[in-house]
């Protein structure tokens, strides 16, 4: 499996969680990383590059931190420009179909707040509906995302911590669902388990 991940941090000199993030990446030279804002300073993006690099890749991380509950304006703008009609949907926009999406986030607050009651009152889950129906309508399959609460008052330790959890969730291929699933079936059937109807 190929994995690119594009990152999509205004400033990763600044960043903590996401700069540590990237350095972990480095370390791993069978992961492609494209480093979206230091590729385009002045907001003009090469499409036909970024095409070819989503067409050579089977999952596709999406690295940033969480703004607004949303995403980073260039994150936005890549994604207006890149997934284009008629090749990420549409028809004959079948370019993605079948490629794995996954988020990898950053969020300022602490795990308490993205909950209903807490006070950003909806999950992460809840919140990354707008992505999720991105990959849902390229036909990518949308993988559960790896989150980073509460980065604000992290410790070096607890960050150093992140960076190994978020190489292994995106290096996991039973992050598919799919693909649990068939092992969990198999597994059943090596031990003459049958599922009753």
């Amino acid at each position: 499996m190929k994995i690119l991940v594009n990152i999509f941090h205004p400033d990763l000199s600044q960043s903590t969680v996401n700069r540590r993030w990237l350095e972990e990446l480095k370390q791993h030279p069978e992961l492609t990383f494209n480093i979206v804002y230091e590729h385009y300073p002045d907001w003009q993006i090469d499409v036909e590059r970024e095409q070819q690099l989503l067409l050579a890749h089977d999952r596709i991380v999406f690295q940033h931190p969480f703004y607004w509950y949303s995403t980073p304006p260039l994150m936005k703008k890549w994604l207006d420009d890149v997934l284009a009609f008629g090749w990420a949907y549409g028809p004959e926009g079948t370019k993605l179909a079948g490629k794995e999406w996954v988020s990898a986030i950053s969020t300022g607050g602490p795990t308490e707040a993205y909950q209903a009651g807490g006070y950003n009152h909806y999950s992460m889950s809840e919140l990354l509906k707008p992505l999720q129906q991105t990959a849902n309508l390229t036909s990518m399959i949308f993988l559960p995302a790896f989150v980073k609460h509460g980065v604000v008052i992290a410790a070096k330790e607890e960050i150093d911590q992140s960076a190994s959890d978020y190489l292994a969730h995106i290096l996991d291929p039973g992050l598919n669902p799919q693909i649990k699933l068939s092992k969990l079936l198999s597994e059943m059937e090596d031990e003459g388990i049958k599922l009753e109807s």
